[in-house]
């Protein structure tokens, strides 16, 4: 299991819009010139009834219907990343949720267009980014180069 990368992983998805706009790869190199490691990566998609479960925290916001009908309307990309303050790290390189706060070069910055159509998500807690990494990914499809069973 993946308990002992536990403070050092984060989840990524880039969103429908973003992927939608062929921004991908672009985020993808940006991620990974930061020195994040991609440790698990695959392009899904989200039923609604997915999107509810990894949305749950949020259902009794006014945003949450908005937020499920948007996160199950098209391919994502989950990404699992690792590196030393994961969580900490990556949030400073999405930038603000709100695109016109975000700080100039940041991912939000760049491909955001709405607070509701931000780009990309990152785990906003180490608790969290634990729970939604075993949300996408079981243990099989996590390869951790610092992992001593990396091949």
């Amino acid at each position: 299991m993946i308990y002992h990368m536990f403070g050092k992983i984060t989840l990524s998805i880039i969103k429908p819009d973003a992927v939608k706009k062929g921004h991908c790869s672009s985020i993808l190199s940006q991620i990974v010139s930061a020195g994040f490691d991609i440790i698990a990566l695959k392009m899904t998609e989200l039923s609604k009834n997915s999107a509810i479960r990894f949305y749950e925290e949020h259902k009794e916001k006014y945003f949450f219907e908005s937020l499920v009908k948007f996160m199950s309307s098209g391919p994502i990309v989950s990404i699992l990343l690792e590196k030393e303050n994961a969580v900490k790290d990556f949030r400073i390189l999405i930038g603000d949720t709100n695109p016109i706060n975000a700080e100039k070069g940041t991912i939000r910055h760049r491909y955001a267009t709405s607070l509701e159509k931000n780009a990309i998500h990152g785990s906003d807690s180490n608790q969290n980014a634990f729970k939604e990494c075993q949300f996408f990914f079981p243990s099989r499809e996590i390869f951790s180069k610092k992992d001593k069973n990396f091949l």
